[in-house]
Parts: C-alpha cells; sequence; structure tokens
C-alpha cells in the first residue's frame, strides 16, 4: 500500500476538525441548521488553511444522506464518496487549469441537470482568481440565478483579482492564518496518533516553518519524520530545516539588552559556524525584538506574539530589563541592517558592526520624564526671567580706541625702501602720527576703490605731515608689493589729495610690525582684537546666564558652540 501524507491523511472532515477558523464554522454549521444557505460562497487566504477542505466538509454536510447538518455522518455513501474526492454531483474544478470561456460553458451546461444521487449538485473551484475575464463573465449570469440544486463554492488566496460583479454576488468568508499555539497543539495530536516522540521545542521549529499553514507544517513534519524515524532529536531538526536555535537568539538578544558586546559577537561566531545565514539570521533577531516590544507594551500579546510559554517566560524576563524606546531602536537598526545584508560583500562584518553599535547606543529616555525635565526648565526660565528684570543692564564692552604714537623714532625703514621713494623722516617730525582721519581716508578710499582700500586695511600710518603721508607695511608682504606699483600708488595719491584737498606725496614704507618699536596696529588688526574681545565677552555672558545654567543642569547638556546672532560688520574699520 502506497505511503498517505501527513496532510491528506489528516484532512479536517467536519468542521470541529478545522483548526483556527471557529469563526467559518460556526457561521456554516448556524446556515445549515437555521436554513440559510446561501447559493454561492467565497473561501479567501492564504495557502495551506484549510479553504478546500472546508469547502469539501460543506458540501457533506449539505448532501449527507442523513439529512442536512453541520454534522454529517461520516458513513453514508454520500459522505465517504466526497471524503474520497469521487463525488458524482460535486465537482471539483482547478481554476488554473480551466480558465477559459469554452470550460465555463460546459460547466454551465451541467448545471441545468438535476443530479443523480445527491440534494444539491455542488461546483467547488478552487483558484477561481486565475479564470479569464470572459470566463469570469460567462459565469456571472448563473451565479446571479442558479438552479434551486445548484451550489458554488470559491477558493482562492488572492481575491483582489476576482472583478467586484463577481464577488458581489458570494458571500465572503477569510480564513486566517492558523496560531502558532493551534499548529503545535494539532502537531502533538498527530505526533501521539502515530507514536512518535518528538519534544515541544522541536514542534514549535516545524510549526513555524509552517508559517501559519496547516497544510506546510505538516508536509514539513513529514520530512522531519523521514529523516529522524520515531524518535526526533531537537539537534536534527534544527540542522534539518536550518533554523537558528530559539536559545542562540534568545541569547544574541540577552547579550544586546545588557550590553555585552563579547556575548553577541559570540553567538555571531556560533552562527556562522553553524553555516547559517546572516540575513535570515537577523530576520528571526527582528522577530525576537518585535516579541519583546509587544511583551513590553501588552499585559496580554495573545495572538499577536506566536510563542511557546517557556518562550513567553523569558521574552517577559528579558523585556522588564530595557526600556521600550531601546527596544523600539534596535528594532530600526536591526530592519536597516537586514535590508543592507541583501547586498553586502561583508555580511558578518556588517552584522557584527550593527549588534556592536546596539550594544553602545547610550539608553534612552521616556517621553514624560523628558517633558517633566521641560516643564522644570520652564518654570526656572520663568524665574531667571523676572530676576534678570530687576538686574541692571549689562554694559557692551568699550570698543579699543586706537592709541596715538609715542613721540619717539619712528619705525624702522629698509634702506632698500628709503631709496626707492627717496623718503626720511622729517628732522625733528619722527613718528608723530595723526590718526584720527586715517580710518575715514582708508573708508573713502575703499568706496572709490575697493582694491587698494582692502589693502590700506593691512597697512599702518607711520608718518603724516601734509604733503608727505607715510604708510607702512609688513616687509615682504603681498600688500607692501602691491602698493608699490606706481600705477596703484598713483591712484591713492589722487584719492587722498581729494578726500584733504591738498597736494599730497605718499610714501610707502616696509616696517617690522612690532608693536614694541612704535609701529601702530592696522585697521585689520584692530578689528581682529575687537571681535576677539567681543567672543570671549558674549561666551563668558552666554555661560554664565541663569537659563543656560538651568537648561545645563535639568537636561544634562554641554555647550558646544557659541555663535553671536548680533554679529557687527566685520567690514568696517
Amino acid at each position: 500500500m502506497s505511503y498517505l501524507v501527513l496532510a491528506r491523511k489528516y484532512r479536517p472532515q467536519s468542521f470541529e476538525d478545522l483548526v483556527g477558523q471557529e469563526h467559518v464554522s460556526r457561521t456554516l454549521a448556524n446556515a445549515i441548521s437555521s436554513g440559510r444557505v446561501h447559493h454561492a460562497f467565497l473561501f479567501t487566504g492564504a495557502r495551506g488553511v484549510g479553504k478546500t477542505s472546508a469547502a469539501r466538509i460543506f458540501a457533506k454536510a449539505l448532501n449527507c444522506e442523513e439529512g442536512m447538518s453541520p454534522q454529517p455522518c461520516q458513513k453514508c455513501p454520500s459522505c465517504l464518496e466526497i471524503t474520497a474526492g469521487q463525488g458524482l454531483d460535486v465537482y471539483e474544478i482547478d481554476g488554473a487549469s480551466n480558465t477559459g470561456v469554452d470550460d465555463i460553458r460546459e460547466l454551465r451546461d451541467t448545471i441545468r441537470y438535476l443530479p443523480s444521487r445527491s440534494r444539491f449538485k455542488i461546483f467547488i473551484i478552487d483558484e477561481v482568481h486565475m479564470l479569464s475575464i470572459n470566463a469570469f463573465n460567462a459565469l456571472l449570469k448563473t451565479l446571479e440565478e442558479p438552479p434551486s440544486h445548484a451550489k458554488f463554492i470559491f477558493a482562492t488566496t488572492e481575491p483582489h483579482k476576482i472583478p467586484l460583479t463577481i464577488l458581489s454576488r458570494c458571500q465572503r468568508f477569510d480564513f486566517r492564518k492558523i496560531a502558532l499555539p493551534a499548529l503545535i497543539g494539532r502537531l502533538r495530536e498527530i505526533a501521539r496518533t502515530e507514536e512518535v516522540e518528538i519534544s515541544d521545542r522541536s514542534l514549535a521549529l516545524v510549526a513555524r516553518r509552517g508559517e501559519g499553514s496547516m497544510r506546510d507544517a505538516l508536509s514539513t513534519f513529514d520530512q522531519v519524520l523521514a529523516f529522524c524515524g520515531e524518535k526526533v532529536a531537537d539537534d536534527e531538526v534544527q540542522g534539518l530545516l536550518g533554523m537558528v536555535d530559539r536559545r542562540l537568539l534568545l541569547e544574541v538578544a540577552e547579550g544586546i539588552v545588557r550590553r555585552d558586546s563579547r556575548r553577541v559577537l559570540d553567538g555571531l561566531r556560533r552562527v556562522d559556524e553553524l553555516g547559517h545565514s546572516f540575513r535570515k539570521f537577523c530576520q528571526e533577531l527582528v522577530e525576537v525584538f518585535r516579541g519583546l516590544v509587544l511583551v513590553k507594551a501588552l499585559e496580554d500579546p495573545g495572538e499577536l506574539l506566536e510563542a511557546t510559554a517557556d518562550e513567553l517566560g523569558q521574552l517577559r524576563q528579558l523585556a522588564a530589563e530595557v526600556s521600550l524606546e531601546d527596544l523600539q531602536r534596535a528594532v530600526t537598526l536591526l530592519v536597516k541592517t537586514e535590508a543592507e545584508l541583501a547586498g553586502s560583500s561583508f555580511p558578518r562584518l556588517a552584522l557584527e558592526m550593527a549588534l556592536l553599535r546596539l550594544t553602545h547606543l547610550p539608553p534612552g529616555k521616556e517621553v514624560a520624564v523628558l517633558l517633566r525635565q521641560i516643564e522644570d526648565l520652564g518654570r526656572r526660565l520663568s524665574a531667571s526671567a523676572s530676576v534678570s528684570s530687576a538686574a541692571p543692564a549689562v554694559q557692551e564692552p568699550e570698543v579699543p580706541v586706537r592709541p596715538e604714537a609715542p613721540q619717539e623714532p619712528g619705525p624702522m625703514l629698509t634702506t632698500e625702501t628709503a631709496a626707492a621713494y627717496d623718503v626720511s623722516p622729517p628732522a625733528g617730525q619722527g613718528a608723530s602720527v595723526v590718526s584720527d582721519r586715517w580710518p575715514e581716508l582708508v573708508r573713502h578710499v575703499r568706496k572709490e576703490s575697493p582694491r587698494i582700500g582692502s589693502m590700506l586695511e593691512h597697512g599702518c600710518l607711520v608718518g603724516f605731515d601734509l604733503p608727505r603721508l607715510e604708510v607702512g607695511f609688513a616687509a615682504g608682504s603681498f600688500h607692501l608689493e602691491q602698493m608699490k606699483d606706481a600705477e596703484t600708488l598713483q591712484v591713492f595719491q589722487s584719492l587722498a589729495e581729494g578726500f584733504y584737498r591738498q597736494p599730497v606725496k605718499p610714501a610707502i614704507l616696509a616696517v617690522d610690525g612690532r608693536s614694541s618699536d612704535g609701529v601702530p596696529p592696522s585697521l585689520a588688526e584692530e578689528r581682529r582684537s575687537r571681535e576677539t574681545g567681543r567672543k570671549q565677552q558674549l561666551e563668558q555672558e552666554a555661560r554664565s546666564h541663569p537659563a543656560v545654567r538651568a537648561a545645563r543642569e535639568v537636561l544634562g547638556g554641554e555647550i558646544i558652540e557659541i555663535t553671536p546672532i548680533d554679529k557687527e560688520d566685520s567690514r568696517e574699520p
């Protein structure tokens, strides 16, 4: 005798046998009991959740020879034929193979005739979304006004592909994915019937591989029994299915929560040694942290969390050690890492860096705590504002005025420069400088000739005895060489004569730039000194401000940078 796979051997034969679809079973049973049976039904849901099985059970309930009942007898010829898939008046049609309009026309011809021996002719069309548009159109009239002896049951995994004209003529039942505990319970019953020794942990691995599908879970169980025999070891199941050990996942998650980098990296090394896919491991780690989030946020996750009782206890214990904000950040980073692993040339390195980042993330603060701190800060700022309004205003820093040069011998001039311009300090004059109008002269020149004006800002007035005007620049500087240019000097002379309204004979001198030698600072140097002093004073005032001190004390912050919002025009000399 040929072997009958578990998915067929333990196929549900009554509404009570449908696992995880109690809402469908109850509705159909009540409809039969009350005699309110519609002529067209649409069963939708994922693969392997019981759509076709429910259609057969419904057919048996309608055609049972002992009468219409939500509990068919399972013994009469009609029930036995439908169970074996050989019912004369139950037509199971594969929508993927019979997609054309001719197939539907043949079906319409068959509908007209009365059933040969049963109460109803029942047409079960699986994967009905595969029918063509013309086939659906050919079915419309029959589906709207079928003969009293005909019932239609459509099954599909993609209801969005079915025309609305068909959907509106059917009663729709949405089959849910089967919860993990229900899958494990059904697998345990089958293992007991088959006299197989298997642990709950292995059953959980098999059920998880089913992903909510009873047929997939039973197919996986068949594979496990073929490999392990009647005694199933946990390690063999894990190796066969290629799934990551839940203990290893929880150990890595525990290392992340407790910020133990060594433990996390050791766990990742074991994943590599066992030959698991790093992307698959990351996906399952995301599921673990999702479970931690649900346990942390909800008192009873219920069906939202697919976990055994032991795993749920471990998740609750681990979730108690970490905040919800930290768990949410971990989920976000892991999801991003999983997407990056798909195209990464160094998956282990990428995953190691992500997990190390998780172990070193600073703990987050709850929003409620931050709000309380901000409210406390607001109260302190209000108190500081009232105190500041009563205090005298802070005086603005005085702008340093460039003093007049002392009446001492002037700056040292190079022999080369003096010879080139045939200038020398007048006898008895020294470096007596009338500097009160020098900034005005520079401003006047800059307005007429910005290039020459910007160079004069880097020079200093070392001699002023009209018509002689001596301007010094640092020896070897760019500005000195530019001002020595005959054309530039001529333009400067013309502008200076226009400013002083008398003849002016400018002289460009080279100075060593040391203030100890009596050389006054240039306008650019004065501006830099003034800005430096102002910046220091602003920083001191900002750091000592009551509002800033309160913010640092309450929020534990640090001052990174201080930027003045009323910065003066740096171009003004």
